[in-house]
Order: structure tokens, then C-alpha cells, then sequence
């Protein structure tokens, strides 16, 4: 089973095609020949509303869990801040992880909705704060900088076995989702959300890793868990707004 997951998410990732079903974005080609996606302004709109990602502006959602072998807390805030990248306006969304309080993480990244409510990833600021003292900041991208492409983080009207990039750029940042299961219900520490969607997520930058994202509809994701490479799990334990 993992390795067809494997195969099924690496062709995701090379397809040319992977905008298909989106009338009015077109997977052009890029100076050097990739993924090159071209969209129109004009057809985005200010609230994103998609019942399996919606970011309305003062939502916090406290998720904690364990990553890099340490527990976390991870908090997520939509600000009112916005950011236009390839004449889009984009809402930034700020992304703050601790472990007993003191900082490991801290991100903002970028997202637009368009007109059929498809949700687009146009970028991300992120900073990861090391026990050396120094600062990571690889995995920090923007769309129409270096030749960086944006991507969809939730579709309008997923289906299985849809596929599709999150993000593009060369060596930096190359996610793609594929849905693998609608309907059901999932528990989470303020009750039982139904109507679940679920995907999987892999880069070809850590071939050894598969991670399961669960949305429930009117919150966007509640849980995250490797399926393969190093345990990470996130559980939604909080929202407000």
C-alpha cells in the first residue's frame, strides 16, 4: 500500500496537468519547462469561506502535539494582515510553534480563494528557531519570486482520487496533497466532527515521509499524523472565532 501511495503522490507531483477541472487556470509551461500555473486576479475573492479550509479574519486554532522527537503547541492565527503576490490579495496567516513555552517556529503563510471556492497557496515566511541559536529559513517561499508557483491547499469540490501540487518551488518547497477518503467522523477533545475529509501528503525532498491530514467541514484541519518517516502527530484541541 505504501509504495502505491508513494507512486500515486510522485506522479501527482510531476503532473503537468494538475490543474485540471480549474476552467480559468491553466498549467502552462514554465522557462524551465515545469509547473507554471497562470491565474487571473480578477477571479479571486476576499473571503475564504471553503467548508474545508475557511480562514476567517480573527479565527485561532491551538493545536498541540509531538514533532522533531518534542511535544508542541502549535498556535494558528488568521490576522487581518494581507500580502498581494501575482496581483492577488492574499490573508496571512500567522503560525506559531512552542515546546514549554519557548519558541521553535514561527510562520506566516499566504492564501487566496477564487471565484469557485478553490483555496490557492501563494507563500510563506517561515523561521525555524534552532537549539544553536541560529535561525532556519529554508522552506520560506513566494509565488512570482525565483521563479516560486502557487498551489491549491483545499479544493472547491474534492473528490478521490484528486491530486494536486500545494506549492512550488524548485528545492524549497514541491508539497502535494492527494484525497484518499470522504465521509466518516473523527473525535476531537471538544466532541465528534463528521463529514471528515482525508488526505495524504508527501514531497519528493523527504522521500521517506507520508503524512495524513483530517478536515472537518466549518474548521479545515483537525488532525495531522505520519503514516511513514519520523512520528508527528498534531490534534486540534482548541478553536475560537
Amino acid at each position: 500500500m505504501k509504495a502505491k501511495v508513494l507512486a500515486v503522490l510522485t506522479a501527482a507531483a510531476a503532473a503537468a496537468g494538475v490543474m485540471a477541472g480549474i476552467p480559468w487556470a491553466s498549467a502552462g509551461t514554465s522557462a524551465h519547462g515545469g509547473y507554471e500555473p497562470v491565474l487571473n486576479p480578477g477571479d479571486f475573492v476576499r473571503v475564504i469561506d471553503n467548508p474545508y479550509y475557511p480562514l476567517p479574519v480573527g479565527r485561532t486554532l491551538i493545536y498541540r502535539g509531538v514533532r522533531d522527537g518534542q511535544t508542541q503547541t502549535d498556535r494558528v492565527h488568521v490576522t487581518s494582515g494581507t500580502k498581494v503576490l501575482e496581483g492577488i490579495t492574499a490573508t496571512a496567516v500567522s503560525d506559531v510553534a512552542r515546546h514549554n513555552g519557548k519558541l521553535l517556529e514561527k510562520t506566516t503563510d499566504w492564501f487566496a480563494q477564487d471565484k469557485q471556492g478553490n483555496v490557492w497557496y501563494l507563500g510563506e515566511d517561515t523561521a525555524a528557531y534552532l537549539p544553536n541559536g541560529q535561525i532556519d529559513r529554508s522552506g520560506s517561499w513566494q509565488a512570482g519570486v525565483h521563479d516560486g508557483e502557487p498551489g491549491i491547499i483545499m479544493l472547491a469540490h474534492p473528490q478521490i482520487p484528486d491530486a494536486y501540487r500545494q506549492e512550488f518551488l524548485r528545492g524549497q518547497a514541491e508539497d502535494t496533497a492527494w484525497i484518499v477518503n470522504k465521509g466518516g467522523s473523527v473525535r476531537v477533545p471538544f466532541g465528534v466532527v463528521h463529514h471528515i475529509l482525508t488526505s495524504l501528503e508527501f514531497t519528493r525532498l523527504e522521500p521517506g515521509v507520508i503524512d495524513q491530514k483530517i478536515y472537518a467541514p466549518g474548521i479545515g484541519i483537525v488532525r495531522e499524523l505520519s503514516q511513514k518517516g519520523p512520528l508527528e502527530v498534531a490534534r486540534l484541541v482548541s478553536v475560537r472565532g
